[in-house]
């Protein structure tokens, strides 16, 4: 057990439960109808009148012989690189034109919506248990977990002798106290934090701007004394070597690409390159197999890339390739039995498969198949044991876990029984025939199981504790195949309460994301309840572009077909309400980043199915973005995307789609637009510039409010209870998008539009 499979746990809202989930990517953090205050009045009471009006000084680009105009182009500030870092240097003109729109949004609906804003904060915030705690994970003499204090925004990292693992009696020692770390910090943000192989240091890796450059740094757990200077500049990512003393880092350049690993020596201070990465479409990473034997250096792009390893006490290492970069060929490995075992997609297995391959010539000409190519059943994910191999595969839209025996080969699968649920691998101690695992419903909160693989008993060890209460029982989950619009069908997941009716009168929400081959989890959230319990049906699309019904269906979303995951979203919708789960202008879309830009597609497409939209840190002036090889995500995205720069096709296929390029006056509804001032992925001038054309193109559409933060990046706000006030501003809006809040209402803009 690392402590970094706790971090990713602690970082999810207090969902506590020591494992990030590996079934795919996460959603946005997460009792009566109506319960505003008396006196709580209308947009056009409240608000500054007018939204900002945003000047227009149109830029002709032309670029593979076409020609495009951007009239919002001045607000991509020159010296963006050094604003990520330091939000303070932002030019003038732009700070003024964010912090009116804030302004403008603050008055004509946070402010109007204080009530119900508080209410949805007491209610998400009751759900929580405050002193919250995970369940302790083995690592040698010690037992690792993960606790807060009540109140407490951020986590406290501990451990326990680990014969005393499950005794809460047990003498403590505190790693790293979240709270006490963050004091006086508007924004904090723990990365990587893994104590050393002889539990004497714990190094960790610390972001205040939002900008995902990590600071890390060591300090001897015993004496809380720092030790040597702490390492600027880093993508987060790290790993010790086997004597403690010399740390593997990855350096972050100047324009946010993770490129090369280095080995920082703690006695001496010195830095030396182990590996640099000369492709701009490449990012570097590092990681230790389970065994703790190897440390491997990964690099790659979207699809393909190459892993490098050396042994864990080398100390001058000189890194071995396992396999060279191979077009749209990617692969993975572990550490097991001897061999390295890999996962990889070589040789037409669209679904992946597992060869294995000598240590000493693990070449592509030595790879040995073990588990073939099932079309359909997609591995995610390989989790090594010294006597079971555990892998998490995806089949007809759901997770599964798969033991095999390392002697005889048998093979068996945990049987799961709903018909949506989540499934996460946690950490366990290699030489263990236990492996912890994580089951959640999004009717049912998130359990805890400890299970042994050779007697395969299983023991649970914790169920998420919602303290306000929660029944299971009073909630209907169920899993729809909607046809597409060209007959393919859409998994997806639905969550009501049982007393909600299918007959068009409740407001549904669709929430959709489907870029990269992410899967949104069929999980559990305590947030989410909120909309439930006040009559929402509450959907999750699983649409082309992500990997829910395996990897053809993510390529059958990317590139020339993008625009499947758009139709897709927009298909759901529509059978949704043609079955009763809601009905045209009642619908409120929910999308991040990529989907930010699913949503902006969407409202393109089809405006008059929704209600209103959550566009959050959304990703919608595709064609800028792609254009720009100097933006970090740039070059390494041009495998999802295209490349518009050389390429006249790829040009007109994300012209085509692309949110910000194809705004029209037509009947927009309203729309709440997040974004992050220091946000490297999706940077703070796309949602700023899409929502100044949406005003200036479709004034009688909307409202339209853009929130910036001015003090985060893409994430928001990192405290548990500051990201909750977040959720209550996105859950006011939807409320009030479907006419579900008294004596308040989303006024049309009905305005002239932008100034010039």
């Amino acid at each position: 057990m690392r402590l970094s499979y706790l971090l990713a746990s602690a970082a999810s809202a207090a969902l506590l439960t020591g494992f990030p989930s590996q079934s795919g990517a996460s959603e946005p953090s997460d009792n009566t109808m109506n319960e505003t205050a008396s006196d709580t009045q209308t947009a056009d009471e409240t608000a500054t009148e007018t939204p900002p009006a945003a000047k227009r000084v149109p830029v002709e680009i032309e670029q593979v012989g076409r020609i495009r105009t951007d009239p919002y182009q001045w607000m991509k500030d020159e010296n963006w690189q050094q604003v990520m870092r330091d939000p303070s240097v932002l030019r003038d003109d732009i700070r003024e034109y964010l912090e009116a729109e804030n302004a403008y949004t603050k008055a004509a609906l946070e402010d109007p919506t204080e009530s119900l804003r508080e209410t949805l904060l007491k209610e998400m915030r009751g759900r929580i248990k405050e002193d919250d705690s995970s369940v302790p994970a083995k690592d040698g003499p010690y037992a690792y977990y993960v606790r807060y204090r009540e109140g407490g925004e951020y986590p406290i990292f501990a451990r326990r002798p680990a014969g005393q693992a499950f005794s809460a009696d047990a003498p403590e020692t505190i790693l790293f106290d979240g709270d006490k770390e963050a004091e006086g910090e508007s924004y904090f943000s723990i990365r990587g934090l893994d104590q050393s192989p002889d539990h004497t240091l714990l190094a960790s890796a610390i972001d205040t701007q939002g900008s995902e450059y990590y600071t890390i740094r060591v300090r001897n757990i015993e004496t809380g004394e720092a030790v040597g200077e702490p390492i600027e500049g880093t993508y987060g990512s790290f790993e010790w070597g086997a004597d403690s003393n010399l740390l593997y880092w990855v350096e972050r350049d100047d324009n946010g690409r993770p490129t090369a690993v280095f080995q920082r020596n703690l006695t001496t201070g010195e830095d030396v390159e182990i590996y640099r990465e000369e492709d701009p479409g490449f990012f570097v990473g590092v990681s230790k197999s389970e065994s703790e034997d190897f440390i491997f250096v990964e690099t790659g792009g979207h699809t393909s890339g190459e892993v490098w390893f050396f042994p864990a006490d080398a100390k001058a290492p000189e890194p071995v390739l396992i396999a060279p970069r191979k077009e749209d060929e990617e692969y993975s490995v572990s550490h097991w039995n001897g061999a390295f075992y890999i996962l990889t997609n070589a040789d037409g297995a669209v679904d992946f498969k597992v060869v294995k391959a000598p240590i000493e010539t693990p070449g592509r000409e030595n790879w040995e198949e073990v588990i073939p190519h099932r079309p359909g059943t997609l591995v995610l994910g390989l989790d090594p044991y010294r006597d079971h191999l555990v892998r998490l595969e995806r089949a007809n839209a759901l997770p599964r876990i798969v033991v095999r025996e390392r002697e005889s080969g048998e093979e068996h699968t945990i049987a799961m029984d709903e018909s949506a649920y989540d499934l996460g691998l946690g950490s366990g101690e290699y030489d263990s025939t236990v492996m912890r695992y994580e089951y959640a419903s999004p009717a049912r909160p998130d359990q805890v199981f400890d299970y042994d693989m050779a007697s395969r008993e299983r023991t649970l060890r914790k169920t998420r504790e919602v303290p306000s209460g929660h029944n299971p029982d009073d909630y209907v989950v169920e899993r729809i195949m909607a046809p597409a619009w060209d007959g393919e069908e859409i998994p997806v997941t639905m969550l009501r309460r049982a007393d909600t009716p299918v007959d068009g009168s409740a407001p549904l929400l669709l929430y959709g994301y489907g870029s990269y081959g992410m899967t949104i989890p069929a999980s559990f959230s305590t947030s989410r309840l909120s909309l439930v319990d006040r009559g929402f049906i509450y959907a999750i699309a699983h649409i082309r572009g992500s990997q829910a019904k395996g990897y053809q269906w993510y390529l059958d979303g990317k590139l020339d077909k993008k625009e499947n995951t758009f139709k897709d979203y927009v298909s759901a919708g529509r059978y949704l309400v043609d079955n009763g789960y809601g009905s045209e202008g009642r619908v409120v879309g929910h999308g991040g980043s990529a989907g930010g830009l699913l949503m902006g597609a969407a409202a393109n497409m089809d405006p008059e199915l929704f209600g209103g939209i959550i566009a959050a840190v959304p990703f919608v002036d595709v064609i800028n973005t792609m254009s720009d090889e100097s933006l970090p995500l740039t070059p390494p995205e041009w495998p999802e995307w295209g490349n518009p720069i050389t390429d006249g096709a790829a040009y007109d296929t994300i012209m085509a789609y692309s949110p910000y390029d194809n705004v029209g006056d037509k009947p927009y509804p309203a729309m709440l637009i997040t974004g992050g001032l220091s946000d490297p992925r999706v940077t703070y001038w796309e949602p700023s510039k899409w929502a100044a054309k949406l005003r200036y193109e479709a004034p009688e559409g909307g409202p339209y409010f853009l929130r910036i933060n001015m003090d985060a990046g893409h994430g928001g706000s990192t405290g548990r209870f500051e990201g909750l006030k977040e959720t209550a501003i996105e859950y006011a809006f939807a409320l009030a998008s479907v006419g579900l809040i008294d004596d308040y209402t989303l006024a049309r803009e009905s305005r002239s539009g932008g100034g010039d």
